[in-house]
């Protein structure tokens, strides 16, 4: 979040609606507000107020002393961030340890991550996907961008000092540094460019959303619009023209911040490819603006409720997600009035309170003016009122728990059995127990799945041998089993280095199999079709049967029960009439209609993966389709098996 205006600016207040409304689109995106496909958009912003802002005072340091005093500006943003940031994170953690959702082990990574400011870059390398990734939302994911905005902190001051040096402006009264600019706005340029290069839209766009070098390009435009226009140096004496063009300018960059948040989604490859380089651009017009003492549009913009959601917008942004995550239902997407009503509530409730007893006492001082009390003895513990013993239990009490946490107590989720983390190539020989009067030819068979094949081998969800898939292919007469399983497989794209579809089949083509297939994908491709439609829906079907020649193939169909997005259910509707029509053009494809017998009850919360019984019920009917659609007789010719 950006910093509040430091003691030598002059106080402008549209920056803080500005703030307000960036950090409301922000929430409406986490609660799943339709109107705000966007909203995420709001941090994108936040960026480039904060590079306008932290340059602002930087500059005009080296401007007065001719030196940036950096001791004494790490100190004023370590007491604006950390106070507020340790807090939230002791509370999420003892709330989640005492009350749950029961969180994986790579939380207490995550607390770790973002107590350094390292989050972004742990969420890149621990491949934490932003798009294909069916884990329960993580209640600290949220905090990448307060680690791309202190990474921003501590390096830019060095980076400007360097600037500054090598690039000479002549010495104005007004500070303004127009080569400086051209320069700082060239590096915006290389980071959109290596946003551009970097992102594959057949690939998940995390590592480029997440990155520090990708996302610097709006922190940099801000940057440079603060060495042209420095807020020490704006005066309200200007031409009746000149301020029409001003506020043109900043009503033109609201417009076109609202538009984006309204028809851009996370999903968008506009985005990725110029698109927060147009939302940087669009915002230093607005804050511009808002900057300058003329514009009308500030005192707009800096209405009073506004302005108080603004200057409490670090600490709704710190804990909106954890409230959203820790106190909605699991599974559950979408908004719900009533549930929103009271999590709006309760977000701005906490940040107001951190506010007033965390953020602003600490910032002016109240941990120094606490330290030199004890050093020199003053603090009586005879004197402290009840209400303060009660607080420093309970604040004890947190700990405590917080602590028992991250030492591993509490319940905590089995990453085995979380949907889209399992991994499982495995081959499995039995001895097949077909029944006599119906010999099975498919005696041989490989199961590629994606995540909505795990419960079928998982001890976790079929704790019955007999009900898993292996024991109900050997049921049937299939002797050989070959499992290829990967969460979030498609047939195209690839995730967290694991082979697509297409390469599982090359390679086992290549090893000279020859038997039948059982291919339960289409989940991941349809929702890479509606998010990336380079690769179509039909294509990708018959790239799999070529790959696979002339063996029998079973098809499972596909069903989810969400309403919207990549992973709803008209997309998924979409694949199964494309496998209807592609399926006459081969004589050896079949197609399980698994849609059609799948009862809602068996889906979990999130609409997509199933529970025990519908594991149980997915495996004893692939079988039987199986047995079905390619029978000893050779007589089925029927693409539906039903």
């Amino acid at each position: 979040m950006p910093e509040p205006i430091g003691r030598r600016q002059r106080y402008m207040p549209g920056l803080d609606g500005l703030r307000a409304l960036a950090v409301l689109a922000v929430v409406a995106f986490h609660m799943g507000a339709g109107w705000a496909p966007g909203g995420l958009l709001g941090v994108g912003v936040f960026f480039t107020l904060s590079g306008y802002l932290i340059t602002d005072i930087l500059l005009a340091q080296l401007h007065r002393r001719g030196a940036i005093r950096l001791g004494r500006f790490w100190l004023a943003r370590a007491r604006r961030l950390l106070p507020a940031l340790f807090l939230m994170l002791v509370v999420a953690v003892a709330w989640a340890t005492l009350f749950g959702p029961a969180q994986p082990p790579s939380f207490r990574d995550s607390v770790l991550a973002a107590s350094l400011y390292v989050s972004n870059w742990w969420l890149v390398f621990e491949h934490v996907s932003y798009f294909a990734d069916f884990r329960p939302p993580a209640p600290l994911s949220h905090l990448w961008s307060l680690a791309i905005e202190e990474q921003f902190y501590i390096v830019w001051p060095f980076l400007l000092l360097l600037g500054a040096r090598l690039v000479r402006d002549p010495r104005r009264a007004s500070g303004v540094r127009p080569r400086l600019a051209a320069a700082t706005a060239g590096l915006a340029v290389a980071s959109a460019i290596a946003m551009a290069v970097l992102y594959e839209p057949s690939l998940d766009p995390s590592r480029v959303y997440y990155g520090t070098d990708t996302r610097a390009c709006e922190l940099l435009v801000g940057a440079a619009l603060a060495m042209v226009w420095p807020s020490r140096s704006l005066k309200r004496d200007v031409s009746a023209g000149a301020r029409r063009l001003l506020e043109g300018a900043g009503v033109a960059g609201l417009l076109v911040i609202g538009l984006m948040v309204w028809r851009t989604g996370q999903y968008s490859p506009f985005l990725y490819q110029g698109g927060f380089a147009l939302l940087a651009l669009a915002t230093a017009l607005l804050v511009a603006a808002l900057a300058h003492p003329a514009c009308r549009l500030g005192a707009v913009l800096g209405w009073t409720p506004l302005r108080w959601i603004g200057v409490r917008s670090y600490g709704i942004y710190l804990w909106h997600y954890p409230i959203i995550v820790l106190t909605g239902p699991p599974g559950v997407d979408g908004p719900d009035l009533l549930r929103d009503a009271l999590q709006l509530a309760a977000i701005l409730l906490v940040a107001a309170l951190s506010w007033r007893f965390v953020e602003e006492p600490v910032r002016h001082g109240a941990l120094g003016r606490l330290w030199k009390r004890l050093r020199a003895g003053e603090w009586q513990l005879e004197a402290m009122p009840r209400w303060g013993w009660a607080g420093a239990a309970a604040s004890a009490g947190v700990l405590l728990i917080a602590a028992a946490g991250m030492a591993g107590l509490g319940g905590r989720a089995s990453e085995a059995a979380v949907p889209g983390s399992v991994r499982e190539s495995r081959t499995v020989r039995v001895q097949a127990k077909a029944a006599a009067d119906r010999p099975q030819p498919c005696r041989a068979v490989i199961h590629i799945g994606d995540s909505t094949s795990e419960g079928l081998t998982s001890t976790d969800y079929l704790p019955r041998p007999g009900d898993r898939i292996d024991a109900q292919y050997a049921r049937i007469g299939a002797r050989v089993q070959h499992f290829e399983i990967s969460g979030a497989r498609s047939i195209v794209e690839t995730y967290e280095g694991e082979p697509n579809a297409q390469d599982v089949v090359g390679a086992w083509k290549r090893e000279g199999y020859r038997g039948c297939w059982v291919l339960a994908l289409g989940t991941n491709d349809s929702a890479n079709v509606y998010v990336y439609p380079g690769t179509g829906t039909k294509e990708r079907i018959r790239r799999m049967m070529a790959a696979i020649g002339e063996d029998p193939v079973l098809w499972v169909n596909v069903k989810s029960l969400v309403e919207s997005g990549p992973y709803a259910a008209q997309n998924m509707r979409a694949w199964d009439e494309a496998l209807l029509e592609v399926c006459p053009d081969y004589p050896n494809m079949r197609i399980f209609d698994w849609a059609a017998v799948v009862r809602d009850g068996w889906f979990i919360d999130d609409g997509i993966h199933f529970t025990t019984p519908g594991y149980r019920a997915r495996s004893r009917l692939i079988a039987d389709a199986l047995r079905e659609a390619f029978p000893a007789s050779g007589k089925s010719s029927r693409c539906l098996v039903r």
